[in-house]
């Protein structure tokens, strides 16, 4: 199996929100997933990016991907945030996600970011595996919030 880790480039796009709708329908949230392509291309590649992403490419596809942009923590700094390592299902096993996560670490150390965070779903204990191998520290105390486009508008006109 050749695999190989590059940076994602516009043309990787449609591919890379494929692998997305696949997380969702694994997460059991397909209808969650409401980014278009192009929203995908402009916030990765348009005038003002605020994503930055690589790819792995077997044998000629993409069959996996992570996705990654800076967040401030007032009590940090400057950080990595790691949206989503992606590897198709019948690529796994050959270190293709560790590989993408190795990536991930060594732009934010190229950055100079003070560290690196990510969600991981509760339930996903192959997830939460991964990270720990690494020895992540999986943080029980915080929740996480959140407000759609239908609740920032409402506030917003208030």
């Amino acid at each position: 199996m050749n695999v190989v880790i590059r940076r994602a480039q516009a043309a990787d796009v449609p591919r890379m929100l494929e692998l997305v709708r696949e997380l969702a329908l694994f997460e059991r949230a397909p209808e969650e997933v409401t980014v278009t392509e192009q929203h995908m291309l402009d916030a990765g590649f348009g005038p003002d990016p605020v994503w930055v992403g690589w790819v792995a490419v077997v044998d000629g596809v993409i069959q996996g991907m992570a996705v990654c942009y800076e967040r401030y923590s007032t009590w940090k700094g400057r950080r990595l945030y790691l949206e989503d390592i992606i590897v198709t299902e019948h690529a796994r096993g050959h270190r293709i996600g560790e590989r993408l996560f190795r990536t991930c670490a060594a732009y934010a150390v190229e950055k100079g970011y003070s560290g690196m965070l990510w969600q991981v779903l509760d339930w996903n204990v192959d997830a939460i595996r991964f990270y720990e191998r690494f020895g992540a520290a999986m943080d029980p105390q915080w929740v996480n919030g959140s407000l759609g486009t239908e609740q920032l508008e409402r506030i917003a006109s208030t």
